[in-house]
């Protein structure tokens, strides 16, 4: 499975909630709560994008299973690039990334 079919068979069950709508992000298909970007993929590589606590986005680094998200050179450092295709760290992931984008979204 490319990670493009895996990226939307996992985003699917997630629009469940009306908070999450699907977007683009410097022309990358991405994933929206509450109007804060938490998830993409990058087309070109077929890696999962997700947007995490700065020293979380360190520790998936240094345990060896995520790299740096630096377009254009700038180390974006609250997003990191999971560059291999896997349905569960995938999906654990991408609930993980939600659950931030949701705590930082505003009380209402």
């Amino acid at each position: 499975m490319t990670g493009e079919n895996l990226f939307w068979e996992l985003a699917e069950p997630m629009y469940g909630d009306p908070a999450v709508r699907r977007s683009t992000m410097m022309g990358l298909p991405c994933l929206r709560y509450e109007g804060r970007f938490f998830a993409s993929l990058d087309r070109r590589t077929q890696a999962l994008l997700v947007k995490l606590p700065g020293p979380r986005v360190a520790q998936i680094i240094q345990d060896g299973e995520g790299e740096h998200f630096a377009p254009a050179g700038r180390v974006f450092r609250e997003w990191v690039v999971i560059p291999h295709p896997d349905h569960r760290r995938w999906s654990a992931l991408l609930h993980e990334a939600k659950s931030f984008a949701a705590s930082s979204a505003p009380a209402g």
